[in-house]
């Protein structure tokens, strides 16, 4: 029996995962275009990271009014759902486990990604000061631009995007993934609704903290229902960060209410991303522990661990399994370095977003760099 808590095995549904290693959704830019299409580039990356317990996709918009950054993948054409079919199988033929992350940006995205037209949210607030990667006037040269302001969705409207987000979840299980993430952290359109200051709607999608949580409750009940099975859905929250514009009055009150709503939907789990910024606020323990007494499923916690903090996380009982973001893209055999305690690669920032193999496929594996 191994007693090293990063590689207990876990009962995540109908999966086992070997061990308590996550890959989480990572932004990297390179979908084939015209189509926004994951490709062979982006399967043999997953696959080299099959070692994880589970991996999780990068932000993968829903629809065209979704997408919020360059070159990123979609899943809501038949081209699109066959090209993360190659993902999925490469993973799975690795003996990996993957989950597809379901994004829509709401008002984190530019006219220039969207066919000329608005970004939608649930109110028109814009985010002032946060920037958006966009391809350049020419479609190659990269940069950041500040986010177009947006307008807010009606709620027949509201009612078309939740169904968009159920046809993404059939999709997501019709391409092999293995369930699907809610992306409703950092900002994004289901953030939006959450947070205080974000959503100043007085219809019923905005107001009271019930009202405000609606909009999470319908498209968590859609994937379910798109998955045919609530252990396959995750979602992944950001209380106490501020990331992008958004803020809540009282996150506490506000993202437990969410973690029992979740937990009341059955869903599989809860992916809770920290502040992973220098001299940003620590998660108290105490709210970690009243995550853990409102959730009833597995807990994912994602912002800067160590090997060290993560056996400390999961020893202690409040988190099941942890993710290691950046540490993955310099070391696709992450987890047997963690485990061996092997010393762990640098990735290049240069070559995170865009472009091609370099700083996506071609860094070595332990005993690769080693010879």
């Amino acid at each position: 029996m191994n007693h090293d808590p990063l590689f207990q095995t876990l009962r995540l549904g109908a999966l086992t995962l070997p061990n308590r290693i996550v890959m989480p959704p990572m932004t990297r830019s390179r979908a084939s275009q015209p189509g926004d299409e994951a490709n062979e580039l982006m399967a043999a990356y997953y696959a080299q990271r099959a070692g994880a317990g589970l991996i999780v996709g990068e932000g993968t918009h829903i629809a065209p009014l979704a997408k919020g950054y360059a070159w990123t993948p979609g899943i809501h054409t038949p081209a699109q759902v066959a090209g993360w079919r190659k993902t999925t199988e490469a993973v799975h033929a690795a003996g990996g486990r993957i989950f597809a992350q379901l994004w829509h940006v709401g008002r984190l995205s530019h006219s220039s990604l969207l066919g000329g037209e608005q970004p939608v949210s649930s109110s028109a607030i814009q985010a002032v000061g946060v920037k958006v990667f966009i391809a350049g006037e020419d479609g190659r040269t990269p940069g950041f631009v500040q986010a177009s302001a947006p307008r807010a969705l009606s709620v027949a409207e509201i009612g078309e995007v939740v169904e968009q987000y159920r046809a993404a979840a059939r999709n997501a299980m019709a391409a092999g993934f293995d369930g699907v993430e809610l992306h409703g952290a950092n900002g994004y359109l289901v953030n939006q609704f959450i947070d205080s200051n974000a959503n100043t709607r007085s219809d019923e999608y905005g107001g009271s903290l019930p009202k405000r949580l609606r909009f999470l409750g319908e498209v968590a009940r859609a994937l379910i229902d798109g998955c045919g099975d609530a252990s396959r859905v995750g979602v992944r929250l950001a209380p106490l960060t501020t990331l992008n514009g958004c803020v809540d009055d009282d996150p506490e009150t506000t993202y437990l209410a969410a973690a029992k709503l979740l937990g009341e939907l059955g869903v599989g789990y809860l992916h809770i991303a920290e502040a992973d910024w220098d001299d940003a606020p620590l998660m108290p323990l105490a709210f970690k522990q009243e995550l853990r007494a409102a959730f009833p499923g597995v807990l994912i916690y994602a912002g800067k661990y160590t090997a060290e903090r993560a056996r400390e996380a999961i020893a202690a009982g409040w988190a099941d399994l942890i993710a290691f973001g950046r540490p993955f893209v310099a070391n696709p055999d992450l987890p047997e370095r963690l485990r061996t305690g092997a010393p762990l690669a640098t990735h290049d920032r240069a070559t995170l977003f865009g472009g091609g193999a370099h700083g996506l496929t071609d860094y070595p594996a332990l005993a690769e760099s080693l010879a």
